[in-house]
């Protein structure tokens, strides 16, 4: 098929089902990732667009004893209450005043989470244990760490979030599972060091990908989105 075929039925309807049934698992299993597969994603991936072609990307890829080693450092650097009031996050990922309905969206994927989980409301220790997973890619067998040079501007942070959806959405077309976490900007000092990061790098988010476990309560949680006349105008006159 080239650029300017007409997908089949077929076609389109493996393109809708991969990004229809791309949402974040928290769950995954303890089964390996190919690297070439992994090369094809980000291969596939990389057909992003970016502005004037500049691809701003650049991709940290862990497994193997190189993921436990970066997991366990994170994590431990999260659970000390020292440690974990020491790093700051580097940029902005949320808005610094949360206005409805922003942040309606953002407490009832939260409860529904928890509620799947079976956490209530005052139990700060399953909370704190719950996100801690986070630092573990949640058991995935691959981990990837995303990064950006500090000349790049705003716009190439547009471009980024096409290239980290086409990951996601390259995952499903291979039976993979993903879940994108802005979690690890908290950390990026801590990041830069274990991964010998040059100055210039600065981290935008992680992403676990691997094998969701399909017996993970957590992993049925399927959030909920506007219908398209809630958030489209359409102008034809």
């Amino acid at each position: 098929m080239n650029a300017f075929d007409l997908p089949t039925p077929e076609q389109t309807a493996a393109v809708d089902a991969a990004l229809l049934t791309r949402h974040s698992m928290r769950a995954f299993l303890p089964r390996a990732v190919p690297r070439s597969v992994l090369e094809e994603i980000l291969a596939v991936a990389s057909r992003a667009p970016s502005g004037t072609n500049t691809q701003p990307w650049q991709v940290h890829a862990l497994a193997g004893a190189a993921l436990k080693r970066f997991t366990a450092r994170v994590t431990a650097a999260y659970l000390d209450p020292d440690q974990n009031a020491a790093h700051r996050e580097e940029y902005a990922y949320y808005p610094l005043e949360w206005r409805s309905p922003y942040i309606d969206r953002r407490r009832k994927v939260g409860w529904d989470l928890y509620g799947l989980l079976g956490i209530g409301k005052t139990d700060k220790a399953r909370m704190q244990a719950q996100h801690a997973r986070n630092f573990g890619f949640f058991d995935a067998p691959v981990g990837l760490i995303f990064t950006i040079d500090r000349v790049m501007q705003q716009g190439s942070w547009l471009d980024y979030g096409m290239f980290l959806q086409n990951i996601m959405t390259a995952a499903r077309a291979r039976g993979l599972h993903t879940c994108p976490q802005a979690a690890f900007t908290q950390f990026h000092a801590l990041i830069a060091d274990e991964l010998q990061l040059a100055p210039e790098q600065m981290l935008v988010c992680g992403m676990s990908l691997g094998w969701a476990d399909p017996a993970a309560v957590e992993n049925s949680l399927v959030s909920e989105r506007e219908p398209v006349a809630e958030f489209t105008r359409f102008l034809e006159d």
